[in-house]
């Protein structure tokens, strides 16, 4: 993994403490996050092997698709193995490169993920509402730029981020209430005024994310109008079936985001040790869930799996 080493003054090792208030149960809580994490591992590796494999999976939604599995495994991978040392080997340290190499994949790819989430509902979009003219609009060249885009995007709104982290001075305690190093709370070390860290890391990020579920809601908005003109309620049912998948991750990866946001906002009676917790479950339980929802819900997936194991036995 490449490291981040732009700091002049190159601070010492910070100490992850990992979830405050939790220390003597940290073996224990391990045990599921590894279980969760090897899920997570195993079923977007499986999606992404029926992708590449399979030349029926070889259309814009499972391209899609399959850079959601990839996102997610590096949502996970960032923050996951360092959790699981701080939990059962007692490895606290972390170098401030490290620190900000693990910040900037964290924050990239779930800013990443909610751009390939927006890419998802434009695909449903064309698939719903100009079936006859898919194949033309969402041609691999096409697919390629909105693939650079949303990625390009994506990195130079989170990389900003680390220059404002290199410029701070931390002269006080080098110790992290957290399993993760996160922008605002290293910003927080430091003994100068933050003021542009936090509005920077508030605002940019946030309003990113909103513009893209407005977008999503526009298209999930001109779908349902398309699909409630259809003449026989099969053809809805069809049309919407294909949905169904993509609107319980988009659910699953908002609705926490959503809950954590207003939580660290106005939610002062939450403990610090839920707001942790919440916070690792995030990064681990969604790239776990993402593969079963669409494994079990996408009828495609779902037949592959299922030749794919019955061969195994065989």
């Amino acid at each position: 993994m490449v490291l981040f080493n732009l700091s002049s003054d190159n601070p010492g090792p910070f100490i992850l403490v990992g979830i405050p208030g939790l220390e003597h149960a940290h073996v224990w809580i391990g045990i599921p996050f590894c279980i969760i994490y090897i899920v997570a591992i195993v079923g977007n590796c499986i999606l992404l092997y029926l992708i590449l494999v399979e030349r029926s999976l070889h259309e814009p939604m499972f391209f899609f698709l399959s850079m959601l599995a990839m996102t997610d495994l590096t949502l996970s991978t960032a923050g996951v193995p360092k959790t699981l040392s701080i939990f059962w080997l007692g490895a606290r340290e972390i170098t401030f490169p490290g620190c900000l190499t693990q910040m900037f994949f964290l924050h990239y790819s779930f800013v990443l993920d909610s751009a390939i989430l927006m890419a998802m509902a434009f695909d449903r979009y064309v698939a719903i509402c100009s079936p006859l003219r898919y194949n033309t609009i969402l041609t691999p060249k096409t697919i390629i730029k909105i693939v650079v885009g949303i990625s390009f995007r994506s990195f130079c709104i989170i990389l900003p981020v680390v220059f404002l982290l290199t410029r701070l001075p931390f002269c006080r305690t080098r110790i992290i209430p957290h399993t993760y190093c996160e922008h605002i709370g290293v910003a927080r070390l430091a003994c100068v005024d933050i003021s542009i860290n936090i509005w920077y890391g508030f605002c940019v990020p946030i309003m990113t994310v909103i513009s893209d579920v407005i977008l999503i809601a526009v298209s999930y908005t001109l779908i349902l109008c398309a699909v409630f003109r259809l003449p026989s309620q099969e053809a809805r049912q069809k049309a919407l079936g294909t949905c169904g998948s993509h609107v319980c991750v988009i659910l699953m990866f908002y609705t926490p985001a959503v809950f954590s946001v207003l939580a660290h906002r106005f939610g002062h009676s939450v403990s610090h040790t839920f707001h942790i917790m919440f916070a690792n479950l995030y990064i681990v339980i969604p790239p776990a869930l993402n593969p079963i929802i669409y494994g079990a819900k996408t009828k495609q997936i779902r037949e592959k799996v299922t030749i794919l194991f019955s061969t195994k036995r065989k």
